[in-house]
């Protein structure tokens, strides 16, 4: 292979568009860093993504509960934020009929409440209280069953259906200041 002269390799890299490109990357390398603002980020739903339990303070266990070695006491929340937090559960774990709860994580109404529960938000009264104001909303709106879970169970029954009956019955428990 013979050896090319200067002139004769600069004409050749000039050919096949390598010296273009080595005046544009020294170019684009003498030019300025632009200044980079990150937008502040917004949820496509138009607020930003809370946790279920937003707004409800943690259970913490005090002293006492430290030193004999008991669970926290509950957060007590009225029957409507129970119910509010049941629906917002739903939401964030994923809705199921059926059972109870799967490997995904996904509740029906009754493991939504459950969940609600043991992690330290109201007591069983709260949750008996609760799903009576669920049973009356069924009642009251045509939708007779003998439990909230066989409504939840049921095959015409959506997700939207389970997070509409806890909001008419969270309104409800929240106009019998329960």
């Amino acid at each position: 292979m013979p050896l090319l002269t200067p002139t004769a390799q600069r004409l050749a890299r000039a050919l096949d568009g390598s010296v273009l490109i080595e005046e544009i990357e020294a170019y684009l390398a003498s030019l300025p860093a632009p200044a980079r603002t990150l937008p502040p980020y917004v949820c496509p739903l138009g607020s930003t993504v809370q946790p279920w339990n937003a707004g409800h303070p943690l259970p913490r266990p005090t002293l006492l509960d430290r030193l004999i070695r008991r669970p926290a006491r509950p957060v007590p929340v009225t029957t409507a934020d129970h119910l509010r937090l049941t629906s917002r559960y739903l939401a964030d774990a994923g809705w199921l009929q059926g059972a109870m709860w799967d490997d995904a994580g996904r509740v029906c109404l009754l493991g939504a409440q459950a969940a609600v529960l043991a992690h330290g938000y109201g007591t069983a009264t709260t949750v008996q209280t609760a799903r009576t104001q669920v049973m009356e909303v069924l009642h009251a709106t045509g939708r007779p069953a003998t439990s909230p879970d066989e409504y939840n169970d049921r095959p015409t029954t959506r997700q939207a259906d389970i997070h509409h009956l806890l909001d008419r019955a969270a309104a409800r428990a929240l106009s019998l200041h329960l």
